[in-house]
């Protein structure tokens, strides 16, 4: 086995050795041709091979998908015409020497197409031959010359802007390396190409000039040889020596023709891909109405007087079938394409399902159902989907940032009553439902007088009862509100994702919100970070506030407050707490109920005992918290006596305390009441008006 490839790789070698040489032998017979006589029989199958090249240059021009596919267009042309050229001499040669032996002098090729385009008159063939010349050198080649030329000029001044595209995409990280080398090394084989495409497309005109003086030669030399060598009358020469020049420039001129087509075919393909049939009937199919109009002018025009009918009439139907067809044919493929989309789409969510790589993924927010709730909630999925959108929304306005998705579905290992609340995989909130039961929120009001059991409501934990439904109108008579199972779901899944928001404020939200900011903000935030403070400080900043529930929607103020302090200020809880400072109208407002901020106070026993428990350092600074664990139990039964009762009357209320003990009193109570806000002195703004709500303890 290991001798193998030593035997194939000398008859790989030896291949395209073979192949090398019989190139270089082929292009030195033809330039052999341009001085050795070659017999008739030789000449024909040149001219037939010449005619050959020539169009199957065309169909590759017309099939390929854009012009960089045909690079060696320009070596191939070039071939072609010294091809051409050299064929025409050695025709030249047989003319001249030969022709006063008849039309076959020169070959039988050139003896067909005398015969077969002339029909044996000399004059008509000279006519014919006259107009090739005439489409060839001025309509062809002139405007595949002009496109070339534009072409190569346009190419070559945008390749550095593309060279600069190209860098910056690299730099920017939407490619690679690879991607990269292979754009540069693309527009390198275009600019190369284009420039040789100019060049090129001298070589057809130069053709087509070559094709007019060697006719015109052969004519009158022919006619003059026939005349004094050959003692031919001068209407004999003429008729002989005149059909034998232009059939022999009809057989050159229709594959330089052909050959001019293909080279204006692939300059003004431009940058339109795919194949010219292709690119032009999609084109023009594009627009039904235009043919729809042009098939009716087709019609109208059958209509008119003294014009034939049949052509009209068959190329207006044929338009409007088309128009009428093209739309029908759109939305099948568009509806295939859909189809394929979407199972594509399917393949790859479940391929990307069943991946490992999938399972260590982690959902952010979770709502996980019981088997008996699922079947009650998700039977009118629309709707708790369109109220869990409207909750996003109302999130986003409220806090400045928009909340994951969160993601429904059953959970057959719960309990089948029973719902869970999953931040991060991990479960943050478990409850229980009672199907056919509505929730009535009681507090320390008045019960219903209805058959109920006493529960605490899973948002708040206020007192309510949960009440068969069929006494729901009973209930609305005496005034009380009940609250059915979904929007008793849906308001503990906001009041758990209230709780949450720092969690679920990521590094990747956080430069988005900058990304939107205006560009003067943009400026300030080059200003500050991250010579002051890096961006994980700065989003350490926004989930602070945000574990205290306090809207980041006003981020030009948060980023102005910041930068007040942070060449001064390192400590992330520091930098907070003056933040919250500067927020203080926004804070007030948010938590004022009726136009009033209610407060409850903490009393000068707990005041002092705080203060106490702070150790600060030779700066004034505090540096630690240090309180006998018997207070903070104490503290927390009072505080849970007076703020329980307040809740259950229905209050929405602050607890204030000291600017340098209220993160303390916040990290004590937020165990307790995760939904109570806590602010200090200084964060009351002017013109609040406050409400004493009482104090805890004295």
């Amino acid at each position: 086995m290991a001798a193998t490839p030593q035997v194939v790789k000398p008859v790989e070698d030896r291949k395209a050795g073979a192949q090398d040489i019989g190139f270089a032998v082929g292009i030195v017979f033809i330039v052999t041709v341009l001085f050795m006589p070659l017999p008739a029989a030789i000449i024909d199958v040149g001219l037939a091979f010449s005619i050959a090249l020539s169009v199957l240059i065309l169909m590759v021009a017309l099939w390929i998908q854009k012009p960089l596919d045909f690079s060696a267009f320009p070596t191939v042309l070039l071939i072609a015409t010294v091809l051409r050229l050299a064929l025409n001499i050695a025709t030249t040669r047989q003319i001249l020497s030969h022709g006063n032996d008849g039309p076959a002098a020169a070959g039988h090729v050139i003896a067909g197409f005398a015969n077969f385009v002339m029909g044996g008159d000399f004059v008509i063939g000279t006519i014919v031959f006259v107009i090739l010349i005439t489409v060839n050198f001025l309509v062809i080649t002139k405007g595949a010359t002009r496109i070339a030329e534009v072409g190569a000029r346009f190419t070559l001044d945008a390749i550095p802007g593309k060279q600069m595209a190209i860098d910056a995409d690299l730099n920017a990280g939407n490619i690679d390396d690879k991607e990269a080398m292979r754009r540069r090394r693309e527009l390198e084989e275009e600019s190369s190409f284009f420039g040789s495409m100019d060049g090129a497309s001298k070589f057809v005109r130069g053709d087509a000039i070559a094709g007019i003086i060697i006719t015109a030669v052969n004519v009158f030399g022919g006619i003059v040889i026939g005349v004094t060598r050959h003692g031919m009358s001068l209407g004999d020469a003429a008729d002989v020596f005149v059909k034998l020049s232009v059939g022999d420039g009809l057989v050159t001129q229709i594959p330089a023709l052909i050959v001019s087509l293909a080279a204006g075919l692939l300059v003004s393909k431009g940058g339109t891909r795919g194949s010219a049939e292709k690119a032009i009937l999609d084109q023009l199919g594009n627009y039904p109405r235009a043919l729809m109009v042009a098939g009716v002018v087709m019609m109208v025009l059958a209509l008119a007087p003294r014009l034939p009918f049949l052509p009209f009439a068959l190329l207006g139907t044929g338009f409007i079938s088309v128009a009428l067809i093209i739309p029908r044919r759109r939305a099948e493929q568009r509806a295939a394409d859909e189809a394929k989309e979407r199972a594509k789409a399917q393949a790859a969510a479940e391929e990307a399902k069943n991946s490992v790589k999938e399972q260590l993924k982690t959902v952010e927010i979770e709502l996980c159902l019981g088997k008996q709730i699922g079947a009650a909630l998700l039977k009118d999925h629309s709707e708790l989907a369109q109220r869990v959108a409207k909750m996003r929304r109302k999130f986003a306005s409220q806090y400045g940032f928009v909340v994951p998705e969160i993601r429904l579905g059953d959970d057959l290992s719960i309990p089948p009553k029973s719902y869970q609340v999953k931040i991060h995989g991990t479960v943050v909130a478990t409850e229980e439902l009672r199907i056919g039961d509505v929730l009535v929120i009681t507090g320390e009001g008045h019960k219903p007088d209805v058959p109920g059991d006493e529960t605490r409501e899973p948002a708040f934990g206020m007192k309510a009862m949960w009440i068969p439904e069929m006494f729901m109108g009973t209930l609305k008579q005496n005034g009380f509100r009940p609250v059915d199972n979904m929007s008793v779901l849906l308001t503990h899944l906001r009041e758990v994702i209230r709780n949450n928001l720092a969690q679920l404020f990521s590094y990747k939200d956080m430069r988005a919100l900058l990304d939107r900011l205006e560009p003067e903000y943009r400026r300030l935030i080059e200003e500050i970070a991250p010579s002051q403070i890096s961006y994980s400080g700065m989003q350490a900043v926004l989930k602070l506030l945000l574990a205290e529930r306090i809207s980041i929607r006003n981020l030009h103020l948060i980023l102005e407050a910041i930068a007040e302090v942070a060449p001064h200020v390192r400590r992330a809880e520091a930098l907070a707490e003056h933040v919250r400072m500067r927020l203080a109208q926004q804070i007030c407002g948010d938590l004022s109920d009726g136009g009033q901020l209610k407060v409850l106070r903490l009393g000068s026993k707990w005041e002092t005992t705080f203060h106490q428990a702070l150790k600060r350092d030779g700066k004034g600074d505090v540096v630690e918290f240090d309180i006998d664990p018997r207070l903070i139990e104490q503290f927390g039964s009072e505080a849970t006596k007076v703020i329980r009762g307040l809740m259950d009357q229905g209050h929405q209320f602050v607890l204030v305390a000291a600017p340098d003990a209220r993160p303390y009193v916040r990290m004590v109570t937020e165990r307790l009441f995760p939904n109570l806000a806590v602010l200090s002195h200084v964060e009351i703004a002017r013109g609040v008006q406050i409400k004493s709500m009482g104090t805890i303890s004295t």
